[in-house]
């Protein structure tokens, strides 16, 4: 484990804060080349990942803290301190597609054609996400598994390989979006089998597995009515 990447003087760079960040740029960067491609302005990805990513750290520590209230009721200067990890996706989620979408709305941007083209990036922002966990330490996994956080980075990183192969092929709208939640849902599931950081809630599964069951579900239903919907139209 490598929680600090360097000092300088009294300065410390946080390998977790420090991946999060090139996480951001890099997902970001990439998104930009291609954005004008898919008819998305370039200051519009910047904008709108800036805003999922902002309020998406919030929402991520808001739900962290919520779910491990008991330690921070007793320590809640430790709140802020995002070096040491604890970030949750499922929070990020919520928190920041709720503001992403407010500013699809006030710019007028499709919904769908923002979140098809940003669902590749997201998880590859993720993936060197997780290698910051790796780095610093936490989302650990039992003995025999480590590090599971590679193994999620793994998998994230062939997630991000899928949607853009998807990306490259006819689609409907929502098609990439709810793929990426379905992929994660999977991933998400059996990666949790592995961990040692999230208590067991409920017929020996942790709550992040039923949240990514019922994501799994609704991902299923809506990919199983595009496809349906893409079917009935080319009989027509």
């Amino acid at each position: 484990m490598h929680p600090i990447i360097c000092q300088i003087g009294p300065l410390k760079i946080y390998s977790y804060g420090f991946m999060l960040a090139l996480a951001f740029l890099i997902a970001t960067f990439l998104a930009t080349l291609n954005s004008e491609k898919h008819g998305i302005l370039t200051g519009h990805i910047f904008n709108f990942t800036f805003t999922c990513f902002l309020f998406g750290i919030i929402g991520s520590r808001a739900f962290y803290v919520i779910e491990n209230f008991s330690y921070y009721s007793k320590n809640p200067a430790e709140i802020f301190m995002l070096q040491y990890g604890g970030l949750s996706w499922f929070g990020g989620l919520i928190l920041g597609s709720v503001l992403g979408l407010v500013y699809l709305k006030i710019k007028k941007i499709p919904v769908y054609q923002m979140l098809d083209f940003i669902a590749p990036y997201l998880a590859l922002g993720q993936a060197i996400g997780r290698l910051g966990c790796l780095l610093n330490g936490c989302c650990g996994g039992k003995t025999i598994f480590l590090p599971v956080q590679a193994y999620s980075a793994l998998l994230l990183f062939l997630i991000f390989t899928i949607l853009i192969f998807l990306q490259k092929r006819p689609y409907k709208p929502g098609e990439i979006i709810f793929s990426y939640f379905f992929l994660y849902s999977i991933k998400r599931f059996f990666i949790e089998f592995w961990r040692t950081d999230n208590a067991i809630v409920f017929h020996g599964l942790t709550l992040f597995q039923l949240l990514s069951i019922a994501l799994f579900l609704i991902s299923s239903f809506k990919l199983v009515s595009l496809r349906a919907n893409r079917s009935e139209r080319s009989n027509l």
